[in-house]
This record gives structure tokens, sequence and C-alpha cells, in this order.
């Protein structure tokens, strides 16, 4: 396990490292002089070498990368291009939070369903409930979660003043008022992640049903309840929790489509607005906290799922 541990750390911190090597070079092959697109069109030639300098393009490629690396170990990526006088730390903690809280709401609404939806499918295998539960599934998957969002806005937040358009809470917003305003956000994430984990979950959980452990435990005259909670579901959310994990990442800064309908100040966005204003510290900043979060996420889920298996566990130790 330890080895396990050990080998995708390095290979996270691999993949980091060409992350930032990735963003470090963007000013230097992005078209067009990207101080003057920072500066301005009328900016003076003062203006222009004091951008220019602050980007780092006086230096060569290796100096650039240098200065990068050594203040990313310091945890220390400057200050915001568009945002004078806020850091890029700043700015990004208080979108991560953000978008922190909306992914969690959603996973709190999301999770305990389509788990729930999956199962009952698996159980009631090729009944009209199970080609409801799929066939719904694989219709809402397919809507893109922008227009998911613009349906609900539509058909709730329109006809009923308690869902609000505007996911983000005014300043001070209780801790009820602010589920209220993340409530349209979480619904179109259920939305559009139900069918695809329900019919993960119904297909592992079928493969368990199907499996001489609960064969033996059903022969038994256990109860149903007991089999599935015993037995069957241990085995059946492995792959639940292994596409769980590798979507956290994208949660967190892949939704830039909801968070600009519902003006949500997450992650996503923040990545958005610095693409298009050019503010290459903020892009930085906030590409590796992304590709952090999905790098966490996915070695947790590969331990939880060693956890709950024993075999993947020892396969684990072994290797």
């Amino acid at each position: 396990m330890s080895s396990f541990i050990f080998r995708r750390a390095l290979l996270s911190i691999l993949t980091l490292v060409i992350i930032l090597v990735i963003v470090t070079l963007i000013p230097n092959v992005a078209p067009g002089d990207p101080a003057r697109k920072i500066a301005g069109g009328t900016a003076s030639p003062e203006r222009l070498a004091q951008v220019t300098e602050s980007l780092g393009l006086d230096k060569t490629v290796p100096e650039q990368l240098q200065d990068v690396f050594s203040s990313t170990l310091r945890l220390d990526f400057g200050d915001s291009f568009t945002k004078p006088g806020s850091s890029v730390t700043d700015l990004v903690r208080a979108s991560l939070w953000n978008s922190f809280k909306l992914v969690l709401f959603a996973l709190v609404l999301l999770l305990p369903l389509s788990i729930f939806g999956g199962v009952v499918a698996a159980y009631k295998k090729d009944s009209l409930l199970d080609r409801f539960i799929v066939n719904g599934g694989v219709a809402l998957s397919s809507v893109p979660e922008f227009v998911a969002g613009v349906l609900l806005l539509a058909l709730l937040a329109v006809p009923f003043s308690f869902f609000r358009v505007v996911a983000d809470p005014p300043e001070g917003a209780g801790f009820f008022l602010q589920l209220q305003h993340m409530l349209l956000p979480a619904l179109t994430v259920l939305t559009v992640y139900f069918g695809y984990i329900a019919r993960v979950t119904r297909a592992s959980t079928i493969s368990a049903l199907e499996s001489d452990f609960a064969r033996t435990a059903f022969m038994k005259g256990l109860p149903t309840r007991e089999v599935f909670g015993k037995h069957v579901l241990r085995n059946s959310l492995l792959p639940t929790v292994a596409v769980v994990g590798t979507q956290l990442g994208y949660m967190f800064g892949g939704m830039v489509g909801l968070e600009l309908i519902f003006n949500y100040p997450g992650l996503g966005r923040l990545i958005l607005d610095a693409v298009q204003s050019a503010d290459y510290p903020l892009l930085r900043g906030g590409v590796l906290t992304v590709a952090l979060i999905y790098m966490v996420a996915t070695l947790s889920a590969d331990l939880i799922i060693a956890w709950m298996n024993p075999r993947a566990r020892l396969a684990l130790g072994e290797s």
C-alpha cells in the first residue's frame, strides 16, 4: 500500500510540474502581445514595460520557469493583474470555498438518490421501473449542464419565488438561505449526473447479486435488507466510488457554464475570467488548484476502494 501511494504521489508531482510548465509558457506562445492586451491599446511604453516585467517576459524561458517554480513552492502566485491589490492566493481560496460548498451540497443530493435508484433498478431488473430509471437516466445524462440549468430556471425559478435565480447568496446570509440560493445549481448537477451514477451502480449491483456469496446468503434465508447491507452494497459501490472520484475535479473546475448561468463565483468561472482577461498569475493558480483537487480525489477514491475491497487492498499491498 505504501509503495502504491508513493508511486501515485510521484506521478502527481510530475503531472503538476508538466501543467505548471505549460501554463508558464502560455504568455510566450500566445498570439499578439500579452502585455499590450493586459495594459490596453493606449498604454504608454512605460506601462507596457512594467507589465512585461510583471509577466516575466523580459527574461528567458528557463529563468521564467525557475521563478515560477520557486514562487509556487512558497505558495506565492503573486497579485492579480485585473484586480490590483488582490493576491492570487486569496482569490483562489475564496472561489475554491464557493465551489466546495456547491459541490458538497450537490453530492449530498446526488449520491443517495442515484445510488438508491441504481440499486432499485438492479433489484427490479427488466421491470418497468428498471426501464424507467435506466432510460430516464440516459435521457437526462445527454442534456448538457447549461441547458439543464436554463430549463430549471424556466420551470422552477420563474413560476416559484422560492427558487433563486442567482446562486450567490448575499453577504452575511445564513446557512439555510445559502442552501436556498444554491438549490437550483445543485438540482442541475443532480439532473445531469443521476443517470450516469445510477447506471454504474445498477450494473455493479447486478453483478454482485449474481455472485456466489449473494446466492449463498439468499439460500441461507437471510433477509433481503441484510444481504444488501452486508454483502451486496459493499461490492457494488466500488465502481461508484471510482466514478465520483474522477468527476470531482471536473465538478470543481469544469462547471463553467453552470456558474455563468447562475452567476456563481466558483473556481471554474475564476479560471474563465483569467483566460478572457489574460490574467496569467490568476490562471496559473486556478489551473494548479483544479489539478491538485483532481489528483487528491482520484487517489482518495483508490484508497477507499482498497479499504472496501480486501482483494484490491491485497493487490495494492503486493504491488
